[in-house]
């Protein structure tokens, strides 16, 4: 280490020794060090094994951000041009980093942070070295009721992420800060080609007290300087956390400037923690920038496939089911087309989500090619269905409003649901209501059996639509009959009973007279005399 100035030489009274103690607080960090490269392969499966960069730009003078590990193999690096990575590889994949890949890839971070603890924030984004960067904080306190230990719940932090399509860092510590430096110098030390290449989720766990042992031997970049800054320190011959506590505060601040007390207080972890937030809503977007604009249906039905797959994901790990979606599309000529889908109950069925989309798209098409496709909907809880101890188990609800949809835009609105009485004295006049599956009451316990002679009432069956029938008459009521429901010789007959309405109708009024029959076949029908019409029908069966 070069010799200090001379006003740098001071008493090491000034400087604290450890850290102040933290009580119970536990701040868990998730961190993706290379998000624009994992954003890609979340939305592009199909470049996983192959060469291909994220550059600023598809032109020769376009920066390089991220290598793939192929790619990398074949002596691509980051930070050249995209000139130089097409020259080492002819066969080398250009995509251009998008905004809205990598807004959706942090939001789906912050989900995977949820889904684990009601209180997590996405941390500020860094502008220096780690601009590649994203990380999630999340409350971690009072996890040994879940887990049995801190690093069995980082563990799964990471699995559930990997899941997701993104290999992270997982740090748990006493603080926001130190949490952060954590993962961050855990994924310096494991970036190399084998964790590019797809290696596991790392892992670390600070205990309580061994923050400041922790920190001592970490070099300054991990605390994230500005570059003025930095190159002061340097200057001085400091380049690790240790170094720098080692020289007095009021020396530091006199020669260096405020901004040094700031990168002390983070070195030192006497930076005040608030309460990590609760998020506002529960609302979850999925977006992606096109390559070129698209303009035939098909193409636009393979993108949206690919944004629902991935928002259902994310329902899935928070348990939540997805609402109306808002579908927000970017046009070629500059304009947009925002629109809201309705959906007739909650679900995270991506068949059903699509095809509801791509009507809603075939009905009203956009009038320009689609540069940019965003689909937003607001989490809502799955439905449940309470078990009844005493009757079979009912179908899922989850399962059984999908089939109803399916059902009604295959028959139209309002024609599937459960029947009801109307106020009518048409004897046919029924009325339809949403189904819902009835919830059976508990049996009621009695000691009295029941009774084994209790009369039996017959229900009838109506027929929809009524059959037709060929009657012979005797004396005013039917003898015989033929009919695609029971033919032969009519044995006993009730009736008739006349039912008349609607006289003033053209269209609407009836008049009709049924009969209950009983057929030499063991068949007993309701028979159905239309005055208007002059025909005869069978429209009910007696069970």
């Amino acid at each position: 280490m070069s010799q200090l100035p001379d006003a740098l030489n001071g008493t090491p009274d000034d400087t604290p020794d450890d850290i102040p103690n933290r009580g119970s607080s536990r701040i868990a960090c998730l961190l993706v060090p290379d998000l624009p490269l994992r954003a890609e392969l979340r939305a592009s499966p199909e470049l996983v094994g192959r060469p291909f960069v994220i550059a600023t730009g598809t032109d020769a003078r376009a920066e390089i951000l991220q290598v793939s590990p192929a790619a990398l193999a074949l002596g691509v690096r980051p930070k050249g041009s995209v000139t130089h990575a097409r020259a080492v590889c002819g066969e080398i994949v250009v995509r251009v980093v998008s905004p809205a890949l990598d807004r959706a890839s942090r939001q789906a971070l912050r989900d995977v942070a949820l889904s684990f603890s009601p209180r997590a924030q996405a941390a500020e984004r860094s502008n220096w070295a780690f601009a590649n960067e994203a990380a999630v904080l999340l409350d971690a306190s009072g996890i040994a009721r879940l887990f049995a230990s801190e690093r069995q719940f980082a563990s799964a932090v990471g699995a559930r992420a990997e899941a997701l399509g993104f290999p992270a860092i997982v740090t748990v510590a006493s603080s926001r800060s130190i949490a952060w430096i954590a993962a961050r110098q855990e994924a310096s030390r494991r970036l190399g080609p084998q964790h590019e290449q797809g290696a596991g989720s790392a892992l670390r766990v600070i205990p309580p007290g061994e923050e400041m042992r922790f920190l001592g031997p970490l070099p300054l970049d991990l605390l994230d300087p500005d570059d003025a800054l930095a190159q002061q320190l340097t200057r001085f011959g400091v380049h690790t956390v240790a170094e720098l506590l080692a020289l007095p505060r009021r020396a530091l601040a006199q020669r260096l400037g405020p901004r040094v007390l700031e990168l002390l207080a983070l070195a030192r972890g006497e930076e005040v923690d608030t309460p990590l937030p609760a998020p506002a809503d529960d609302r979850l977007e999925e977006a992606i920038d096109l390559d070129y604009p698209i303009e035939r249906q098909e193409a636009l039905r393979f993108v949206l496939r690919g944004l629902l797959s991935r928002l259902t994901e994310r329902l899935e790990i928070r348990h939540l089911a997805c609402g109306p979606l808002d579908l927000h599309l970017s046009l070629a000529d500059g304009g947009r087309d925002v629109r809201q889908i309705g959906v007739a109950t909650s679900t995270r069925d991506v068949r059903v989500l699509l095809r509801l989309v791509a009507l809603a798209l075939e009905t009203h098409p956009p009038h320009a090619a689609v540069e940019t496709v965003a689909l937003s909907t607001q989490g809502q809880p799955a439905r449940r269905d309470q078990l009844d101890l005493f009757s079979p188990n009912g179908p899922d609800p989850n399962v059984l409003d999908r089939t109803l949809s399916e059902l009604e835009s295959l028959c139209g609105a309002g024609r599937v649901g459960a029947p009801e009485i109307v106020d009518d004295h048409r004897p046919d006049a029924f009325g339809i209501k949403p189904f819902a599956p009835r919830v059976s009451a508990r049996r009621a316990h009695s000691s009295k059996p029941p009774e084994e002679d209790a009369p039996r009432t017959l229900a009838v069956r109506a027929l929809r639509h009524p059959v037709a029938a060929e009657i012979r008459v005797a004396r005013g009521l039917p003898a015989s009959i033929r009919s695609g429901v029971a033919s032969g010789e009519i044995l006993q007959v009730s009736g008739p009973w006349r039912t008349t309405g609607r006289w003033w109708s053209e269209t609407e009024r009836y008049a009709m007279d049924h009969f209950d029959v009983q057929v030499s076949d063991g068949a007993v029908l309701r028979l159905c005399f239309d005055w208007l019409e002059r025909s005869w029908r069978v429209d009910g069966i007696y069970d």
